[in-house]
């Protein structure tokens, strides 16, 4: 008589296989869409504390900055396979944006725009999702990890950008640019727009000082 086993080699594996999907399925449908949430909230923020008349453009172009730093890399895990490059990317990218929202969060303090409890808030969510996408990323790929600690070494692809082998749908793919142009490029481009006007319009010259420009030069 065999001895009983309740877990079998199969049961383990299927059981790891059923955790990567729901992490995966995680990843795209709910922490990928739901960074849009605080994105549009801070953009609010901003709005509502006329980031046009205190910080400017400076720090607007900083919000556009920090967006390029994680689009990058999202838009290379979308469409290629984790591998060592996509990882040293992704690593690289998170750095630099914590590095540039600390910049971002100086630049507003020491203007006279108020970052108050609520924004600081939603900028807790801005700077941990990105971690959070990052590291289950890196427990879903732990084998391309170690491949990224060894210099990749054993894998001829480990530094090269390699098509995914299970392409993600064209619906869902275009699901996600509208959200981004809708949640992020819209409300950002607009705010850009705005620090610009402000800009302009403190450079003009008031209908006084051109009165008064014009009297000087009659003189």
């Amino acid at each position: 008589m065999t001895a009983f086993r309740p877990f079998t080699r199969p049961a383990v594996r299927q059981q790891r296989t059923d955790v990567g999907d729901a992490t995966t399925r995680y990843l795209l449908y709910g922490l990928l869409p739901g960074w849009f949430a605080p994105g549009l909230a801070d953009w609010v923020m901003h709005r509502r504390t006329r980031i046009e008349d205190t910080s400017g453009t400076k720090e607007s172009l900083i919000h556009a900055l920090m967006m390029t730093e994680v689009g990058i890399p999202i838009a290379l895990t979308l469409r290629y396979e984790v591998n060592p490059l996509l990882l040293a990317v992704q690593l690289g990218g998170a750095a630099v944006h914590e590095a540039t929202a600390l910049w971002d969060v100086r630049t507003a303090v020491r203007s006279e725009r108020e970052v108050n409890p609520i924004e600081q808030h939603i900028h807790s969510f801005l700077e941990s999702l990105p971690f959070a996408a990052l590291t289950s990323l890196m427990c879903l790929h732990s084998d391309q990890v170690k491949s990224l600690v060894n210099g990749g070494r054993s894998d001829p692809d480990a530094w090269r950008l390699v098509p995914r082998r299970r392409p993600l749908s064209r619906g869902y793919l275009a699901g996600i640019a509208a959200g981004i142009g809708a949640c992020v490029l819209l409300p950002y481009g607009e705010e850009l727009l705005r620090c610009r006007r402000a800009a302009r319009a403190r450079r003009k010259p008031s209908p006084d000082e051109t009165t008064w420009q014009a009297e000087q030069g009659d003189r």
